[in-house]
């Protein structure tokens, strides 16, 4: 089974930055899309930000132009720049990867979820 670890999260300010990463451990596996996902309390998780094997790109109305996603395929591992950071993007942002095993299966993985907490 592949493992997604995330890292970044933290405590910034209103109007910082953070960067998130999440690597994928594990063999005999390719990844496919790949995107971050947040929860605030009380809410539903939404997807946040997406990039397929491709590097085509895509997210949700309220980071564009604030947050990038990126990925680096050698090293298994997508990234997510949030700058200009606000109160409302606090929650715990999850990875998440759509998987291909040399097998042929498919299967979707998450990460355990980092917490972003944003002050005002």
């Amino acid at each position: 089974q592949v493992q997604l670890v995330e890292s970044g999260g933290g405590l910034v300010q209103a109007g910082g930055s953070l960067r998130l990463s999440c690597a994928a451990s594990g063999s005999g596996f390719s990844l496919l899309g790949m995107g971050w996902y947040r929860q605030a309390p009380g809410k539903e998780r939404e997807l946040v930000a997406s990039i397929t094997s491709g590097g085509n790109t895509n997210y949700v109305d309220s980071v564009k132009g604030r947050f990038t996603i990126s990925r680096d395929n050698a090293k298994n591992t997508v990234y997510l720049q949030m700058s200009s950071l606000k109160p409302e993007d606090t929650a715990v942002y999850y990875c998440n990867a759509d998987v291909r095993t040399y097998s042929g299966s498919y299967y979707p993985s998450w990460g355990q979820g980092t917490q972003v907490t944003v002050s005002s």
